[in-house]
């Protein structure tokens, strides 16, 4: 590891450079796909070191990115100077405020693990190996969204490392402009690199959750899709779900019921603090469908809520988009299902969550498209330019009831960014990332312009 003194401060930044061992090592994250090949890498392991490497960029003009855990990525880059958070992953509970502080590279599954003794849990998403500082700023849908909201919604203070090298605590009261603009616009617009979050935690130990899957071949997925939708008009703010269809390829890693078929599935996550207790009555309607495959509701300690979406958890390519909708039009949606299934010529998972509830509440943050009442996330795997063939026209099927895309499920658009926000919030972030990075600094991200 080498270490480099950055002119304006006298901090040693440890840093590698293409060649050096660790070098490569360094860059892999969970998207294997995107390729990043900076100039400089900075293995930041502190919040100084990130304002070390800013301000040597800054003198430079060199771009700078950030990567923690690699999920997210809007696509390649090469050059510049990229900071890498992963070993700043410190997490802090305080019980009796009922909030957290996480460092940014920490990931899900240790705030989870941090929380649990106290009876308090994180509004965190379905994959336990996600970062948590980044999935909040792109806006949030967790687990538990319809019953609580975004995670953006529940943060108290972030600090941040701006453009100008500043490091900052930021606060509603404090930067109300710039506090709404990290959170929603945080991880895309690139206003600076944000070193550490102060979040509200939900007093949840349990919850009824899992899923319910069939044979796709069996019952077609429209059939469940259509019943899914129909289900979700009857349901509490409270209950959280989402529909997947994903055909599996025949390896024998997999186990033996999922082994080369077409799994359709409902996944269900409810705490009943609505008022509405039993699970079993609410999704009750869901098991008279047809014939399942496999049932996994049940009452379940929240530590194991990832459970729930078995979302992979080993480094692959893929590529991915979403639609915030204002209704599902489940024509539209049936006939993406059809050219998204098995003979689509490439693995296409297709994901549709529910909406509303706390979703649909106004909050003081740029996380847009709340009047969405359904979003879908299609992912393929393998190559972006046939990835995009298959993707483009899907959701052109979607068109007449799509708002716009979410952030957190726009995986490689790069110049795509247009309608990650409607023309409103757009031209406010574009004036917020004005006064904070001016010089552009972060241009590794969507560009987001009035």
């Amino acid at each position: 590891m080498n270490h480099l003194t950055d002119t304006t401060d006298p901090h040693a930044l440890p840093v590698l450079r293409p060649g050096d061992p660790g070098y490569d090592a360094e860059l892999a994250g969970f998207q294997t796909g995107f390729v990043q090949r900076p100039a400089l890498v900075v293995t930041a392991r502190s919040p100084g070191d990130v304002v070390a490497a800013v301000r040597y960029a800054a003198d430079r003009k060199l771009p700078v990115g950030v990567q923690a855990t690699g999920h997210g990525m809007p696509g390649p880059s090469e050059g510049g100077v990229l900071v890498t958070t992963a070993r700043m992953d410190a997490v802090r509970i305080d019980p009796e405020a009922r909030t957290a502080r996480l460092q940014a590279g920490v990931r899900w599954g240790r705030v989870v693990e941090a929380a649990e003794p106290y009876g308090l849990a994180p509004l965190n998403g379905s994959a336990p190996s996600v970062g948590a500082v980044s999935y909040t700023l792109g806006g949030g849908l967790g687990i538990l969204a319809r019953e609580f909201g975004y995670a953006a919604d529940h943060v108290r203070a972030l600090d941040v490392v701006t453009g100008d090298g500043e490091p900052r605590h930021v606060t509603r009261a404090s930067d109300p402009d710039l506090y709404w603009a990290l959170l929603g616009g945080g991880a895309a617009l690139g206003i600076g690199i944000v070193t550490e979050l102060e979040i509200g935690l939900v007093p949840v130990c349990t919850l009824y959750g899992g899923s319910l899957a069939f044979d796709g071949r069996e019952v077609g997925p429209a059939v469940v899709l259509r019943a899914y939708e129909e289900w979700t008009r009857t349901v509490p703010d409270g209950l959280t779900s989402s529909f997947a269809a994903v055909p599996y390829p025949d390896l024998p890693a997999l186990p033996p019921h999922l082994r080369g078929r077409y799994v359709v599935s409902v996944r269900v996550a409810h705490t009943g603090a609505d008022g509405n207790q039993d699970g079993d009555q609410l999704v009750a309607p869901l098991r008279k469908i047809g014939p399942v495959l496999a049932d996994s509701l049940r009452e379940m300690p929240y530590a194991e809520s990832h459970t729930i979406h078995s979302d992979p958890d080993f480094p692959h390519a893929y590529y991915g988009d979403s639609a915030v909708l204002s209704e599902l039009d489940v024509d539209g949606a049936a006939e993406l299902l059809a050219r998204t299934g098995p003979d689509a010529g490439a693995m296409c998972v297709v994901q549709v969550n529910h909406l509303g509830g706390a979703l649909a509440r106004p909050a003081p943050n740029s996380v847009p498209y709340r009047e969405g009442r359904f979003l879908v996330r299609l992912l393929t795997m393998g190559d972006r330019e046939a990835a995009r063939r298959i993707l483009d026209p899907a959701f052109a099927l979607l068109a007449p009831v799509t708002l716009g895309r979410a952030v957190n499920f726009a995986f490689g658009a790069g110049d795509r960014a247009g309608d990650l926000y409607d023309a409103e919030t757009r031209k406010r972030l574009a004036a917020v990332k004005s006064q904070y990075d001016p010089a552009n600094l972060f241009r590794n991200s969507y560009r987001v312009s009035a």
